[in-house]
Order: C-alpha cells, then structure tokens, then sequence
C-alpha cells in the first residue's frame, strides 16, 4: 500500500537545461495527493491543461521509519524499486511559477502519478537503467549515476525535515526528453530493459 508520495525535480542536470532552470544545491522537494495515483493502465489527460507532460523517473519504497539519519543509513531504509510517471499540467506549472504560487495544482491532479510493480532492490544493479517508449519510439532513457542527488542522500535529506514511513514513495526524477502526451499515445516503461509497464492515453 502507498502511503506518502515525495517527488525530486531538477535532479538530472539536461532535464534541468531543456526548462530553463538552474540545478540548486539542495533536492528541490514536492509531494503529490494518494488521489493523484492511475490505479489502472489509463491515462486520462485533464480538461483544464493543453500541455501536460510525461516525466519517467524511478521510484524507492520506503520500508523502515527514517527520521533524520545520516546518508550511511538510508540503505536500510529502502527495499523496493520501481518506474514511474511524474505528469505535470506544464501550462499550468508556467503560470503559477510566474506567479511564485505553488506548483501543487500542475503536479498533484487526479490521475497525474502513474507507478510499476515494485521489484527488489537486490534484483536491480546500479547503476539503473529505465526508459520510456511512445508508440514504439523510445522518448527518455535515464540512468541512475547521471543523478544530481543520490536516491541514498534524497533518502537522508527528506528525513530532517519529514518523518519518512514504510509505505511512502519517493520519485527520485526526470532525465531529459519530456514531452507532451496526446490522446491515443501507448506507452511502454521499462528497468534494466524489462517491461514494467503499458499504458494508453484517453
């Protein structure tokens, strides 16, 4: 069961340089609703963005309580692995930085989070190769070691400020190629060249 969902944005250094961003010195950290969760393999784009982006990224499960701990202990921490899908209202995301207003709304939407099957971390060697594929056409592959924040030092730096539970979820960011979804569009996720995952668009 999914508990809390903790997101890192500008983690990977072109995904920052393709919006315009600088990469800061801390994990710039946001949280989407439970409601926000595709609990099927539909996408449903909502009526209120034209521009709403995937974002592939890999996620860790919580298993154990951590709570302000050093880096060293946050391989305890962790014990699942999976692929997921950060989608952001981009137009919406755009208007509310202008207006230095939060991003909850372009981020947290009913049916803007999209996550895998868990696999075990044992299962998975690092560094973590994932990708997507868009009507057959691979549009993002990232890697672990290409990550600003270690998910290990995420792990540690959420902890001084958030109590982190067995059951919450952090997405640990987005390589480079976002792009636009469109309706009609199938989508395939993988890890290490697995399939994890298929979706279509409505």
């Amino acid at each position: 069961m999914i508990n809390n969902i903790y997101c890192i944005g500008r983690n990977y250094t072109e995904h920052a340089q393709e919006l315009g961003n600088r990469v800061e010195e801390d994990p710039v950290v946001f949280s989407k609703p439970n409601s926000s969760l595709i609990t099927d393999n539909t996408i449903t784009l909502p009526g209120f963005s034209q521009d709403v982006h995937y974002e592939t990224e890999i996620v860790i499960r919580i298993s154990a309580p951590a709570f302000q701990i050093d880096i060293d202990q946050a391989e305890e921490c962790f014990d699942k692995i999976a692929v997921g899908l950060d989608l952001t209202a981009r137009d919406l995301q755009a208007e509310l930085k202008n207006k230095k207003l939060p991003w909850l709304l372009a981020k947290g939407f009913n049916g803007s989070c999209y996550v895998s099957d868990f696999v075990p971390k044992q299962a998975v060697p690092e560094p973590i190769h994932f990708a997507l594929e868009i009507n057959g056409k691979k549009v993002q592959q990232g890697v672990s070691s290409e990550m600003v924040f270690s998910m290990k030092y995420i792990i540690a730096f959420i902890s001084q400020y958030i109590a982190l539970q067995p059951g919450d979820i952090i997405f640990t960011g987005t390589p480079k190629g976002v792009g636009k979804l469109k309706t009609g569009d199938k989508l395939r996720l993988s890890l290490e060249g697995e399939m994890m995952a298929e979706l279509q668009v409505d």
